[in-house]
């Protein structure tokens, strides 16, 4: 207890502060934010295509499970047609369901709303989202063609918006739902555990209150990140540079 007690005199006070990271977080969906390019979806002649996916997506718009390559988090998928406005997709890895999702589009044809689970964490995630439209399918095609850029988030469950930060000198750690990360700011890739997708992230400290992650997954750059806390400690600032899909998204983290 006495050795204990004289190296906590010993250390240098900033060893021993807490940083404006550390904590559990919780994240505000209404203040989430899209902007990049659109979802592009269509159902024509009994065939689903996704163009915005990457790879590309065409599979038979049955209900059959179609299997697919290229894509990191899943092996196969089904899209299902269930009326005229409404469609349900289920994705697949290994035979086991990663996904799930059903878009039903507006009386007016004017957007789209949908509800998801996703299954790759520790426990299921889910929400609901809006998305508005911004171009229209080809003539005759099913309601859910065209483009789509998404304009509200919301009923998202803990799962989906809780995570815990913790930073010190060299290093940087994360967890959210079963999915984790300890990573030094030495330019050096370490892996996401937990991460069916094999996520591997690289750090850089900016300063005291700001973290720039990169993230990669089979040697390509998939996302670029950047969390800034507030002075009062309350909040994070969180961008998230999507450099697959085109989009950048943009939310608020609160202090729990």
């Amino acid at each position: 207890m006495k050795t204990t007690a004289l190296l906590v005199l010993l250390l240098p006070a900033t060893a021993l502060a807490a940083s404006s990271f550390d904590g559990t977080w919780k994240a505000r969906v209404d203040s989430m934010k899209v902007t990049g390019k659109a979802d592009e979806w269509v159902i024509a002649n009994g065939t689903y295509t996704c163009s915005s996916c990457d790879p590309v997506l065409k599979v038979k718009a049955d209900g059959s499970d179609q299997k697919v390559t290229g894509h990191d988090y899943y092996d196969s998928i089904a899209v299902k047609v269930v009326d005229k406005n409404t469609v349900e997709e289920t994705r697949r890895r290994a035979g086991k369901v990663v996904n799930s999702l059903t878009i039903t589009v507006a009386a007016d044809g004017n957007s789209v709303s949908g509800k998801f689970t996703d299954y790759n964490g520790e426990k299921p995630a889910s929400g609901s989202f809006v998305e508005k439209r911004v171009a229209a399918g080809p003539a005759g095609s099913h309601a859910i063609s065209g483009q789509w850029m998404q304009s509200s988030f919301g009923d998202a469950n803990d799962a989906l918006t809780i995570v815990s930060y913790r930073m010190t000198s060299d290093t940087f750690s994360m967890n959210s739902n079963g999915q984790s990360y300890q990573a030094k700011f030495d330019g050096k890739q370490y892996p996401v555990a937990g991460d069916p997708g094999k996520t591997m992230v690289t750090l850089k400290k900016i300063d005291a209150s700001t973290v720039s992650e990169t993230d990669s997954r089979g040697g390509k750059v998939t996302d670029e990140i950047q969390l800034v806390a507030a002075k009062d400690g309350k909040s994070i600032w969180l961008t998230d540079k999507d450099r697959v899909h085109g989009q950048t998204t943009t939310l608020t983290l609160e202090k729990q």
